[in-house]
């Protein structure tokens, strides 16, 4: 049985299991299933067609004993040359004195590393001794702990496949196996472990790659099913004929991108389940105004909307906002920490009296003394600002009401679809026609008084501009001195008239929000800021945006700051004052300047920095697969999604013979027996 202990492998001893267990694998099948993280391809190919820097395998004769030299603390660097193909080839090995009795003139020897075509060398990972022929043609390179030792571990590994590979069952159904022309489990395991050639094994690593992202898609789907059907929502019957009328009154047309994200929300409140949606838009591709005809609807069908956002200064330009676009149709309330006294209780009374149809706020509406007449759609704008708690308590705020939960942060895809599983998301991925590019340009430190310069000369036009002031990794206190210094720095370079602000992370939030209502009401013609300046704030007068160290942000929190500029109708400008050491950072710079799109800076982003940095370090929302890869294997996530959704809304997982397997699968793992019935 598969289920056994590893102990009843021939060899497998306590210690052996001890080993095991840390990495863990503790029954058979888990041994099976623990597959090599690289593989060595020992391919040998004519030095002709070896490419510059690529990994590449050589063998040759050694033409004399090796030399060795030490240099720094326990450094050591090894030389010697080989003969291939009639050719002298340096070879060159880091850090292995103790290559140098093994490496001999005269023998044969077969050498992996890093190719230099300009010189001739060879940077060695990896050698044998003798030649490529006596070598596995694909060797698996597993991640080890402990005594293991890549041998032992092939060896019970191989022994396991002898005795137990027999009983590896098919957990897909065959239509799948045919579709994608995948092999069946039993092969994969077999060829994942002991390969023969290159191409079998990408044929079984496709295989586990999608069956991954299957079970994973299966296990997301099916939470959202098991959630939406264990809290009964509120079906709303809104009036289509009033949201058209509010529509066609609006200044400008929607996009169909809106349009799609509207449809979806629509169908959300009138489904008898409650609506767990994200809609995610790149800044200023009109999320709020697909929000507000959503609270409308929930208006007409006699319910009352909330909208929480993270500041007050955002709550109160979204209340002026929503005043002025639904006119009579809605009466509209604002309640924050700042609304205090009377007033305060004339609008709690009129929230819970349903005197009131929409509340805009800050965290204050979760308090206890709020309570809604008929709450029947919460907005949580920036979600990510929230905790769990705060989103749960507006939650439950109503009997049950829709929540849409709003960020401006472009997700990628491929993480959208695996972070946030368990929600539905609507994209808004066009912007509203006629919106004016944000012009972006790089350039170094020795420009900054061009920079000012230039800054000066819009300011002298009406216009107003934020300067970004440099970032210094893990020191808060060093942040706010370089603000301080660059806030004096502008404040001489400036005429008197030119009215500079200065807001960073350790200001009281009430001096912050001053600050930006300042700013705001252009009291304020340049505002000096640490990155607090990020989220949300509409100052459509503000056309400049200078971002200095550009080079140590990410490209998401670059294109926030950038955002923060070109929401009125003049010309706006983003530059980058950046001097990267790096590719990486090059790269960011150039993408940046090519590009203001959202989604595809965030896709690029993911590229450079990998899925967890893209959620910082802490957050557990993206899983760890065993073979596939989120970034380079999307269309197989694509895939295995559509084929998840497929599977749950047919209900195949109960009704259909050939998805039994996998069903008793997923009971094992993931114990929804109870809530598949």
């Amino acid at each position: 049985m598969l289920s056994e202990p590893v102990t009843q492998l021939k060899g497998v001893g306590e210690k052996a299991a001890e080993d095991l267990a840390s990495l863990n694998i503790h029954t058979i099948a888990d041994l099976l299933d623990y597959f090599p993280y690289r593989y060595d391809v020992y391919e040998i190919r004519p030095l002709s067609e070896l490419i510059h820097e690529d990994k590449v395998t050589i063998e040759g004769r050694v033409v004399h004993d090796p030399t060795l030299t030490f240099y720094g603390r326990k450094k050591s660097r090894l030389n010697f040359t080989i003969e291939v193909e009639g050719v002298a080839v340096k070879a060159v090995m880091f850090n292995r004195a103790f290559a140098k009795k093994q490496i001999q003139a005269d023998q044969m020897i077969t050498l992996i590393g890093k190719w230099d075509a300009h010189r001739l060398q060879i940077t060695v990972s990896s050698y044998k001794l003798g030649a490529a022929e006596d070598q596995e043609k694909v060797n698996p390179v597993y991640s080890l702990k402990g005594d293991l030792t890549n041998i032992k571990l092939k060896k019970m590994i191989k022994a396991a496949l002898t005795e137990y590979g027999s009983q590896i069952i098919e957990l897909l159904p065959d239509r799948y196996l045919e579709a994608y022309k995948i092999p069946n489990r039993k092969d994969a395991v077999f060829t994942m472990h002991l390969p023969k050639e290159r191409m079998s094994l990408k044929h079984a690593r496709r295989r586990f790659t999608y069956e991954e992202f299957l079970i994973f898609q299966l296990k997301m789907q099916l939470l959202r099913k098991i959630k939406r059907e264990s809290t009964q929502g509120n079906s709303q019957h809104y009036d289509s004929n009033k949201i058209e009328e509010f529509i066609n009154e609006f200044p400008f047309s929607l996009t169909n991108a809106q349009k799609k994200s509207l449809d979806q929300i629509l169908t959300d409140l009138k489904s008898p389940y409650r609506m767990n949606r994200l809609l995610q838009g790149d800044v200023g591709s009109g999320k709020t105004a697909v929000a507000a005809i959503g609270l409308y609807a929930s208006i007409t069908a006699g319910k009352q909307g909330a909208l929480m956002v993270p500041t007050e200064i955002l709550a109160e330009q979204h209340y002026q906002s929503l005043t002025e676009l639904f006119g009579d149709r809605a009466r509209v309330v604002l309640l924050t920490g700042s609304v205090k006294g009377k007033k305060r209780k004339q609008i709690v009374a009129a929230v819970q009296a349903h005197e009131a149809d929409i509340v805009v706020g800050t965290h204050a509406l979760i308090q206890d003394e709020v309570i809604f007449s008929d709450l029947g759609f919460a907005i949580v704008d920036e979600q990510h600002r929230f905790g769990v708690e705060q989103r749960r308590t507006l939650r439950d705020k109503g009997l049950n009401p829709d929540v849409l939960f709003m960020t401006a942060t472009p997700i990628p895809r491929t993480l959208a679809i695996t972070a946030f599983g368990d929600m539905d998301v609507s994209v808004i991925d066009e912007m509203p026609l006629g919106r004016k590019e944000i012009e972006t340009l790089w350039a170094k430190e020795n420009t900054f008084e061009r920079i000012l310069d230039f800054i000066e000369k819009r300011v002298s036009e009406g216009e107003q501009a934020y300067v970004i002031s440099p970032l210094i990794e893990e020191s808060d206190k060093l942040d706010i001195q370089n603000a301080v210094d660059l806030f004096q720095q502008l404040q001489d370079y400036f005429p008197p008239e030119v009215k500079v602000g200065l807001m960073h992370g350790r200001l009281p939030s009430v001096e912050k929000e001053e600050v930006m209502k300042q700013f705001a009401a252009n009291e304020l013609q340049v505002l000096v800021s640490t990155t607090v300046v990020e989220v949300g704030v509409n100052v459509p007068n503000a056309t400049v945006m200078v971002i200095y160290d550009a080079e140590r942000f990410g490209l998401s929190q670059l294109h926030q700051l950038r955002g923060r500029v070109g929401r009125g109708e003049k010309q706006s400008y983003c530059i980058l004052i950046a001097e990267p050491k790096g590719e990486v950072g090059k790269e960011r710079m150039r993408i940046m300047t090519e590009t203001t799109n959202g989604f595809e800076l965030s896709e690029q982003d993911l590229k450079l920095r990998g899925p967890g940095d893209f959620f910082g370090k802490k957050q557990s929302g993206v899983p760890e697969f065993k073979v596939a890869d989120m970034i380079h294997d999307y269309r197989a996530l694509e895939t295995a999604r559509s084929d998840a959704q497929e599977i749950i809304e047919n209900s195949l997982l109960e009704n259909d013979e050939q998805f039994y397997r996998l069903r008793q699968y997923l009971e094992q793992e993931f114990s929804f027996a109870d809530k598949l019935d």
